[in-house]
């Protein structure tokens, strides 16, 4: 009876022990369907800023890139143009050959002769002292011409003052810049006191010039009629510079002075004097 009893206490004290245990111990207990909602909701939240982040990060660096390359195609254009225009020549005795030919409209042209400095674009196919090339003294002729993608592109074509241009140069042209918008050359006449869009003087070298030029953002319509991130550079696309011309026309009594021809003001041999400078 004795055992009995004390084996009946020891089970009571196991059983309130056990329990004891089980009221103390961590209870486990999953995540609810509200809880995963809203854990979904904040974490949709996050990568929706990051996305949006990273759009406006790709949006500035394409403006920026684009602003860049509009910025340095309108500096090739602008040193060629200088380095070209500063170094203009021209002789009465010889209008054939350095004429200043200024067209504007869909297919503006501006086209004169010029000793051209070893830097200017093309120069090595020009002046090559191995095979004996020397020509400095080139015409140089802008033009802007149907490119790609129905842009308008604007190329430099050159040739020796006293040769044809070669194939070539015509079929193959240097681009300078390409979705140009707006070539305009503008010459200052000293009898209208006024800029003029037409030089009907072709043997003379206006005094002062007047180049805009508007370059597209060069995208090729990439981006379709979305342009709205390159707003922010509209303002940089156009440029206008304005040129005064350094040199003025040989008259022909000074160019053709000398005994080429028999004597001094005679006339050279062939009635066309060499080339020289002003």
């Amino acid at each position: 009876m004795k055992f009995s009893s004390l084996h009946f206490q020891r089970r009571r004290t196991d059983k309130k022990e056990a329990s004891s245990v089980l009221r103390h111990s961590p209870r486990q207990r999953a995540f609810t369907l509200l809880e995963i909602m809203v854990s979904i909701v904040i974490f949709s939240v996050v990568i929706a800023a990051i996305c949006a982040t990273l759009v406006l990060i790709l949006r500035a660096t394409t403006v920026g890139q684009d602003a860049a390359a509009r910025a340095q195609r309108q500096r090739v254009v602008m040193n060629a143009l200088e380095n070209s225009l500063m170094t203009i020549q021209s002789f009465q005795a010889s209008p054939q050959y350095y004429s200043f030919i200024v067209e504007n409209g869909s297919q503006p042209v501006l086209s004169f002769a010029a000793r051209l400095p070893k830097v200017f674009p093309r120069s090595g196919k020009f002046i090559n002292a191995e095979q004996g090339k020397d020509y400095n003294l080139r015409r140089v002729t802008f033009t802007l011409e149907p490119g790609a993608n129905q842009q308008n592109d604007l190329v430099l074509r050159q040739k020796p003052l006293l040769m044809d241009i070669d194939d070539s140069e015509q079929k193959e042209p240097l681009v300078l810049a390409q979705d140009v918008k707006t070539f305009a050359i503008e010459c200052w006449d000293t009898n209208q006191m006024d800029w003029v869009t037409e030089w009907d003087n072709t043997n003379a070298i206006p005094p002062m010039v007047r180049v805009e030029l508007v370059l597209g953002s060069g995208d090729n319509g990439n981006n379709g009629n979305n342009n709205s991130y390159n707003s922010e550079a509209d303002s940089q696309r156009d440029i206008i510079r304005v040129y005064s011309l350094p040199t003025t026309m040989m008259p022909k009594a000074v160019q053709m002075g000398g005994t080429v021809g028999g004597g001094f003001g005679q006339p050279p041999i062939g009635g066309l004097a060499p080339p020289g400078r002003p």
